[in-house]
């Protein structure tokens, strides 16, 4: 393995690809084609870190192509664009409005800023992801889909008034629950089909507030679990209170950034372990007895809830109320 970091940009259409060791850029287009011309342009020599950008499904096709066989190293657009700032940068030039050749320049520019930022930071590659692993991830992208369109549906429904519209409107929700069913019921397929996966599932079901689509979603957004500490799943997951001071100046503590997507599929759960689950029940009602609003103690609920989740997992056995 060659000691190099390579920037690449991926847009719709195109990669723009900045090698760090001697500045040579090129450009390829976005499809089968262009990957192979990329891996030719790369060498047999390959570079330490390959760093790039999540853009939407835009970089999905690149990752199913070169996952297990580069070392790719997915960054967070929001550290980027810090790390383009903290180098006099004052964005990253990718949000500047323009076309044509000035486009195709921001775009190196971003390539080699992210080539760059592999180096800065000695960023280690991610583990690459299975093949049923990306496709649980596809599958739940379709499934997120589903829901926002039955959530949208639903409030029309409210609004209605034509026996016509109300007509067409019940259809088209009839079809998405449908259609919602029958996703949720590939996603099952999927995680039974692999063993290890199957096994993680029994376990966090057997948590008291987590059910079968809440762990499907821990599994899918979150295919580190198991294999970190407290801390690590908390900010992963954007759980861990963030301390706001300067001097003698103390602010009040917030979450933010992690995985929003996990974070919103733990609310629920929290709702129902604040009920159901007898240690978390203590535990929120000791937080609203103290005085902590309502929200402060579900998120606390929250975290809770993905700490257990990673520790059961990491040490492979299934939930037991305390004392048992």
């Amino acid at each position: 393995m060659k000691d190099d970091s390579i920037g690449i940009d991926i847009s719709k259409d195109h990669l723009d690809a900045h090698r760090l060791s001697d500045g040579a850029a090129a450009r390829f287009a976005n499809s089968a084609a262009g990957f192979r011309a990329l891996a030719k342009w790369l060498g047999a020599d390959i570079p330490a870190r390959v760093v790039y950008e999540p853009t939407g499904p835009y970089h999905a096709a690149f990752e199913r192509r070169f996952a297990g066989n580069l070392a790719l190293c997915k960054v967070n657009p929001l550290q980027a664009r810090r790390f383009a700032q903290s180098k006099g940068t004052r964005a990253k030039t990718d949000q500047v409005p323009s076309r044509g050749l000035r486009a195709n320049r921001c775009r190196a520019m971003d390539a080699r800023m992210l080539a760059q930022m592999g180096v800065a930071l000695a960023l280690e590659p991610d583990a690459p992801l299975s093949q049923s692993q990306r496709d649980l991830k596809e599958l739940q992208v379709a499934r997120m889909a589903l829901v926002k369109d039955k959530t949208r549906l639903k409030n029309r429904l409210q609004t209605l008034i034509l026996a016509f519209t109300l007509k067409q409107a019940k259809a088209r929700l009839t079809l998405i629950l449908r259609q919602l069913s029958d996703i949720e019921a590939e996603i099952n397929a999927c995680i039974a089909q692999d063993g290890a996966t199957a096994h993680k599932r029994q376990i966090l079901t057997s948590i008291p507030g987590i059910g079968a689509v809440t762990a499907a979603t821990i599994l899918i957004e979150c295919p580190e679990v198991g294999n970190m500490t407290g801390k690590q799943i908390a900010s992963l997951s954007g759980l861990a209170p963030m301390t706001r001071e300067s001097g003698k100046w103390r602010g009040q503590a917030y979450i933010q950034g992690g995985r929003k997507h996990l974070r919103d599929a733990l609310y629920m759960p929290a709702l129902v372990a604040a009920r159901f689950n007898p240690d978390l029940k203590r535990k929120y009602q000791a937080m609203i007895t103290a005085g902590k609003p309502p929200k402060v103690a579900l998120t606390t609920l929250m975290r809770k809830l993905i700490e257990l989740a990673n520790t059961l997992i990491k040490n492979d056995r299934k939930w037991l109320p305390k004392g048992a």
